[in-house]
């Protein structure tokens, strides 16, 4: 049986394209500190290319670590988070809740590169660019550490910020979907 993190393929393709934009934003942060290392960049190619179907799941599996081991290439806690937000992007073909952990590193990375509200500003543009179908995706997750059979069970994605950013983007989506419901009545 398959776990309620890992959605249906087509879902997990839809989600993998706005991981891959949330990864992306903050790529400069590690490309900065580390501007021969491709695999944190290669990640999030290959994200979008799974997106389009020009990639297979089980292809994928295999290769899905690579971008976020550029991690050690980083030298700042930033672009450290930078580098697992491409990551978890990448890992988007195995697991689709690994779109909220790229999203969560990414306003991680942005907040720690801008204190003064870097990780708010991002999960607003997060919340903003996810279009009707990614949030019909996503909401079929289970909430943060309601389950434990994937990356939204109790480890690193459940602390800390990331847990925070997690909750704030699931809480985010949420409300949307119930105005819209309030909307139709």
């Amino acid at each position: 049986m398959l776990s309620p993190q890992s959605l249906s393929e087509n879902d997990r393709r839809v989600v993998a394209a706005w991981a891959a934009d949330c990864a992306e934003r903050v790529l400069p942060l590690f490309e900065q500190e580390a501007p021969d290392d491709d695999r944190a960049r290669d990640g999030i190619t290959r994200a979008r290319a799974f997106a389009r179907g020009e990639l297979d799941t089980a292809g994928e599996i295999r290769r899905r670590f690579a971008a976020g081991r550029a991690a050690q290439a980083a030298t700042s806690p930033a672009g450290k988070a930078a580098a697992w937000a491409a990551g978890q992007a990448s890992g988007v073909a195995h697991m689709g809740a690994h779109a909220l952990g790229a999203a969560a590193y990414a306003a991680k990375a942005a907040q720690l590169a801008a204190p003064d509200g870097g990780g708010a500003a991002e999960i607003a543009w997060q919340v903003e660019n996810m279009n009707q179908t990614v949030k019909n995706a996503l909401q079929q997750l289970p909430l943060l550490g309601e389950d434990s059979s994937g990356p939204l069970g109790s480890g690193l994605l459940a602390s800390g910020v990331l847990g925070e950013n997690i909750r704030s983007l699931q809480s985010a989506f949420s409300e949307t979907a119930q105005l819209a419901r309030l909307s139709v009545r």
